[in-house]
């Protein structure tokens, strides 16, 4: 068995020994991370009293293979992080065929098990753990709760928050699809002009199953009532102006989005009533993108955007 053969052995030796003091990790080489290799470094720092460079095991203990094998000053250090009293113990031990386990244990293992082994455990660990963790897309749809229909893409915004990460989701033919990575929380904060906000946890103790198929969404009637007189024709000016009076509050305010980056136009409420009352073409291209009420639930503030 040739020098570097051996120290392919003392590299999955030394993955073994970090993974006792961190099983969470149950990867190889190649996808032994940054902090991973803090903490190593660390760990050989604490048993060794010796310090090994980042850039060392970038170039010796990273690669999948090695085409020589690196100073004897430093196989001393992580076959005494395995146990063994250096690099020539090491060798005359694999030589030997049997590797007895140091710090005074009596039990003795074959080093070609533990080579045979460590692929079947990376397997497991795979199909199990790295494969829960493995996104999985669920289609969600956005139903109006009192005629169960469909909600318009451009009346709603739907955000995902999985590890304080927030991504905007595109809403299409009333339906949203989210990715859930099995093993984090993921929330979705659903607002709308029209409807209440409302906020769906999806717990990755159920591995992404607890995604509901539908949510349905309570509509604001007074934000429904103003969408309708600014799309109907006119019928009763004047029954229209009193409904009017009833869900916009006296202190309104209502900014108008101007097309083309040319600013914005100021209403107040008898301004943008007299515009409802007998609604132009104009009037009929805006749209409501946002909406707030006051403690009496009349709406308070409009912004529109002019299309």
């Amino acid at each position: 068995m040739t020098e570097l053969e051996h120290f392919q052995r003392l590299k999955q030796l030394v993955l073994l020994k970090y993974q006792e003091h961190y099983p969470f990790f149950q990867g190889s080489w190649k996808t032994f991370g940054a902090q991973d290799i803090q903490n190593l470094i660390g760990l050989i720092e604490e048993k060794n009293k010796q310090t090994i460079s980042e850039k060392w095991i970038y170039t010796h203990l990273k690669p999948e293979t090695n085409q020589k094998v690196p100073r004897k000053d430093m196989l001393n250090i992580l076959t005494e992080f395995v146990g063994f009293s250096g690099w020539d113990e090491f060798v005359f031990e694999a030589i030997s065929e049997t590797v007895v386990v140091p710090k005074g244990q009596k039990k003795e293992f074959k080093i070609w098990l533990l080579v045979l082994l460590l692929p079947i455990i990376i397997a497991i660990w795979y199909f199990g753990f790295y494969s829960s963790a493995t996104p999985k897309t669920n289609t969600i749809e956005l139903n109006n709760e009192f005629t169960n229909e469909k909600i318009n893409a451009d009346e709603v915004k739907v955000v995902q928050i999985e590890d304080s990460v927030e991504k905007s989701l595109e809403v299409k033919d009333g339906k949203v699809q989210i990715n859930t990575s099995g093993d984090k929380d993921t929330k979705l904060v659903i607002k709308s002009p029209f409807y209440q906000p409302k906020t769906v946890s999806i717990s990755s103790a159920n591995n992404g199953q607890a995604t509901p198929k539908q949510v349905v969404l309570t509509p604001d009637d007074y934000a429904m009532m103003l969408k309708a007189f600014m799309v109907s024709d006119i019928k009763d000016w004047q029954t229209r102006k009193e409904q009017l009076n009833k869900i916009l509050a006296d202190n309104l305010e209502v900014i108008v989005m101007l097309k083309g980056n040319l600013g914005a136009e100021y209403f107040d409420k008898n301004e943008f009533s007299q515009k409802l009352i007998v609604p132009t073409a104009n009037v009929r291209k805006m749209r409501i993108i946002e909406l707030k009420n006051d403690e009496t639930n009349k709406i308070q503030f409009i912004r529109i955007k002019q299309e």
